[in-house]
């Protein structure tokens, strides 16, 4: 049986909340979707909030996926801890709050959802993604592994998707906020691309408003930064999954303004 499975980008803002929550369940009708998976980090700016985080789960997330800023907010830690929904990177240390793979059922079949961080000009400190990912996909049996890989660099994200293919049935990239258009089957069946997108406004410089990036490349203090209003995207991919082998048979990106 084939399962479509949908991976959202980086949710950037109350803009991106306000567009996740229009156009996300109707693609989801549209395109058949049996599980989606959001990246969430972004929507308070850095980090998000409990509110965020429930309302990115109302309008339509099976799981909430989180980053390099997934303790933005320190009020998200209670939350990581009671919901099995929302996952931190597992390579963050022990002692950090939450989880980072969770196994969902999807009608009778196992769906394991792992998330990690990069180490290459991200962070340094977390732990070995590539052994990481040997250890979760040994600690429970699942029909179906999907990795969502926050990363900086192209080349850390592409080796690790190297390194599952075979044994991971769908990895995307979240993180750098723009999608690339490398959506592909791995020659062992594994589902790939090197970043989904974000989920956020289309007149900004990766969610930000243009003129704070630019005062900021100009050597100025371009403050807080600032979501601009206006029309917005939701940018993923959706990955056509088979049962019978656990891997996949199609990769489709998706851009919803």
């Amino acid at each position: 049986m084939l399962y479509q499975i949908l991976a959202v980008g980086d949710v950037v803002g109350e803009p991106g909340l306000r567009h996740l929550e229009k156009v996300l369940r109707p693609l989801q009708k549209l395109k058949g979707v049996s599980f989606t998976v959001v990246n969430g980090e972004n929507a308070a700016g850095v980090g998000l909030t409990r509110e965020q985080a429930e309302r990115i789960r109302a309008a339509g997330a099976d799981a909430v996926t989180l980053g390099n800023h997934a303790f933005g907010k320190a009020q998200i830690e209670n939350l990581l801890e009671d919901a099995a929904w929302l996952l931190r990177p597992a390579n963050y240390s022990g002692r950090a709050p939450g989880r980072g793979c969770g196994i969902f059922d999807l009608g009778g079949v196992r769906l394991r959802v792992a998330n990690l961080v990069g180490r290459c000009g991200l962070a340094w400190g977390a732990d070995n993604p590539f052994t990481l990912a040997d250890r979760l996909l040994a600690r429970e049996e699942a029909d179906f592994t999907l990795v969502d890989f926050h990363a900086e660099a192209t080349s850390e994200k592409l080796a690790l998707a190297y390194y599952l293919d075979g044994r991971a049935s769908a990895l995307w990239g979240t993180h750098t906020h723009v999608p690339t258009a490398d959506e592909r089957v791995f020659p062992k069946g594994t589902g790939y691309i090197t970043d989904l997108g974000m989920t956020g406004p289309v007149e900004s410089v990766l969610g930000v408003e243009p003129w704070q990036s630019v005062e900021g490349f100009l050597g100025g203090l371009p403050g807080r930064y600032k979501h601009p209003e206006g029309p917005c995207k939701m940018q993923g991919a959706v990955f056509t999954l088979d049962s019978a082998t656990g891997l996949c048979t199609a990769v489709e990106r998706i851009d919803v303004r």
